[in-house]
């Protein structure tokens, strides 16, 4: 209990996933081309991310990318 041991396990302190223009990232399930590497090309309350393999673009509300992005495999450095 000491040092917050006690929270150790507690849900629901998730961070909030992190990313940003012309971020590539991963998505949860692949695009029917084959390709699982999304670049987000548009932010706002919706996300515009394009397909790297095929360069299909996709628009997605920002509340449904959160959940079904997995990670970011490459953060733009440029600020």
């Amino acid at each position: 209990m000491i040092n917050g041991e006690f929270f150790e396990g507690v849900s629901g302190m998730e961070e909030k996933k992190q990313f940003g223009l012309n971020d590539v990232v991963e998505m949860k399930k692949p695009h029917p081309c084959g390709e699982n590497q999304w670049r987000i090309i548009r932010m706002g309350m919706d996300i515009r991310i394009k397909c790297e393999g095929c360069k299909h673009s996709v628009l997605i509300p920002r509340k449904q990318f959160e959940k079904k992005m997995k990670k970011v495999l490459i953060r733009n450095e440029e600020e």
